[in-house]
């Protein structure tokens, strides 16, 4: 009887290989597709490497096709890795090739000429407002809600064509929008860029640039936060903590404030601790913009920076928490208005006259591996929904008074199987949530957390709840709209091709105009409305 070409044990090591990946794959032990996909690779260049090993060392082929056979097949590993590159990881955490000569996203564009480049246009008014405004991340109230456009529920038969198409710098910024002009950030060459552009025409109308660069290939290029537009100016805050505040009619800066600088902490230390980059989006409250502030290894840490939003002068600072990639929110919650942040491994509510620390509640994580994102949701009058990836899932907080005029919290209920919200938020109706749990979209009942359902794979894009509708972005750039109902899973009314590559940008609404970006284009689509809309004088 002839030895066989490979030893037994090599079938035994692919049949548990396979076991194993059918488990990750089939089921949700691990408890987030994130984590389960790497290793999945992992496992299968390992068995790979195993069988090559078996063949070389151990098969009955003669000696030298066993040596030819397995030089060949290191030579072909060793020449894809010469000519190919790592470009990126996408949300499921697959890895993208590109060839080594090619150039990156933030390489395409030409360096961007600062300041207005048509001096005939009129000067850029983002002091005058709309009811239809967008002026900050995630929306007017920062809460995934545009409640005052009624979008048409058919889009059979219609032809989606953008008002205006162009390439964009590099970044996972989205667009804020006042009287009709979005402002956003990107990534081009060596500049970090603020940058205005006409919703109406997509023209750009002036930009304002720092010589900075920031790139992982994890991801990505370019600046992650969403520009505030607030009384006429423009607050930004780039992926390296350089926080400015603009002059909305030229980009002009007012005042700059480097928060590495301010609270010492080395490049070195930034990376290690907060590697995917500052994500935060200045929120302005009154007289104040206040932003998460950090601190070195091993602290201190300043959860809240608040500063005068005209000087930047610090008026408090608030926590002793290391930061994450989550942006503050103002609320009302048992009475009392404060600032809601999600830190590196808490949640914490702070008066905002002060910043004093109101509340606190552990939120387990770690700003460089598990990493906080999705935003604290109030819900009215005293409870805070929290959601997150890496097995952790959703649960309901409750604020009950505590001592010195703050509170405690208590939880209602914990569920780490439903929405895993990785870098994406959600929208609350009527006693229900939405999202994007792993990528799939679910409707999970607010006073329980259990699931109504789950279906309609969409990645790791994003969403915007508009009345009873909700618009889903894809990780591949298309617009979906789909009802917001917890008896109806995933009832998809529509759907179109937006924009092409990976998209993890949120997107925007003004009026019936939605913009939508990614690290390569934006584009501006006119959507159907039951209800005519009249922005233009």
């Amino acid at each position: 009887m002839k030895s066989p070409m490979f030893p037994r044990w090599i079938g035994f090591v692919i049949a548990a290989a396979g076991i194993l990946i059918a488990t990750l794959q089939g089921t949700d032990v691990i408890g987030d597709r994130g984590i389960a996909n790497p290793l999945t690779i992992l496992i299968v260049v390992l068995v790979l490497a195993v069988v090559l090993v078996g063949f070389t060392f151990f098969s009955r082929a003669a000696r030298r096709w066993r040596l030819v056979v397995g030089g060949t097949i290191l030579a072909a590993v060793a020449t894809f890795f010469a000519i190919f590159r790592v470009d990126s990881i996408n949300g499921e955490l697959f890895p993208r090739f590109a060839f080594r000569g090619s150039q990156k996203p933030d390489q395409l564009l030409p360096p961007a000429e600062v300041g207005r480049g048509d001096t005939a246009r009129p000067l850029v008014d983002l002091r005058t407002t709309t009811d239809y405004d967008f002026p900050q991340f995630l929306g007017k109230d920062r809460n995934l809600l545009v409640d005052n456009v009624v979008l048409a529920r058919n889009w059979a038969g219609r032809a989606f064509k953008p008002v205006w198409r162009h390439a964009i710098g590099a970044g996972w910024s989205s667009f804020a929008v006042v009287n009709g002009h979005a402002v956003t950030m990107e990534q081009r060459g060596e500049q970090e860029l603020v940058t205005c552009y006409s919703v109406r025409s997509g023209e750009l109308e002036w930009v304002n640039a720092i010589q900075v660069r920031y790139e992982l290939i994890s991801g990505g290029v370019g600046p992650r936060s969403t520009p505030t537009i607030n009384d006429g100016l423009v607050y930004s805050v780039g992926a390296t903590g350089r926080l400015q505040c603009l002059d909305g009619t030229t980009g002009a800066r007012r005042w700059e404030r480097n928060l590495l600088e301010d609270y010492h902490i080395t490049v070195a230390d930034e990376n290690s601790n907060l590697p995917w980059g500052r994500s935060a989006s200045p929120l302005v409250v009154g007289d104040l913009v206040i932003v998460p502030a950090g601190g070195p290894s091993g602290g201190p840490f300043v959860s809240l920076l608040a500063m005068d939003k005209n000087t930047g002068k610090t008026v408090w600072e608030g926590g002793d928490r290391q930061i994450s990639y989550s942006s503050p929110a103002v609320a009302i919650l048992g009475g009392v208005r404060q600032v809601l942040i999600v830190d590196e491994a808490h949640v914490t509510g702070h008066d905002l006259k002060s910043g004093k620390v109101l509340w606190e509640h552990a939120w387990p994580g770690h700003s460089n591996s598990s990493a906080s994102v999705s935003q604290a949701v109030p819900v009215a009058p005293d409870r805070v929904f929290l959601s997150k990836a890496y097995g952790s899932g959703a649960a309901l907080l409750k604020l009950l008074p505590g001592g010195e005029g703050g509170f405690d919290a208590e939880v209602v209920w914990a569920n780490p199987k439903v929405m895993k919200t990785k870098f994406s938020n959600v929208a609350v109706k009527d006693g229900f949530v939405y999202g994007l749990s792993d990528g799939v979209l679910e409707c999970v009942d607010l006073a329980d957390g259990r699931r109504k359902w789950r279906e309609g794979r969409y990645p790791q894009g994003q969403i915007l709840r508009v009345g009873d509708l909700i618009l889903v972005l894809t990780e591949s750039g298309e617009v979906v709209l789909v009802e917001a109902s917890p008896e109806r899973a995933n009832h998809v009314l529509g759907r179109f091709q937006a924009i092409e590559g990976q998209t993890w940008n949120n997107f925007a609404l003004y009026g019936p105009y939605l913009l939508v970006r990614n690290a390569l284009e934006a584009a501006c689509f006119e959507l159907p409305l039951e209800e005519p809309v009249h922005l233009w004088q």
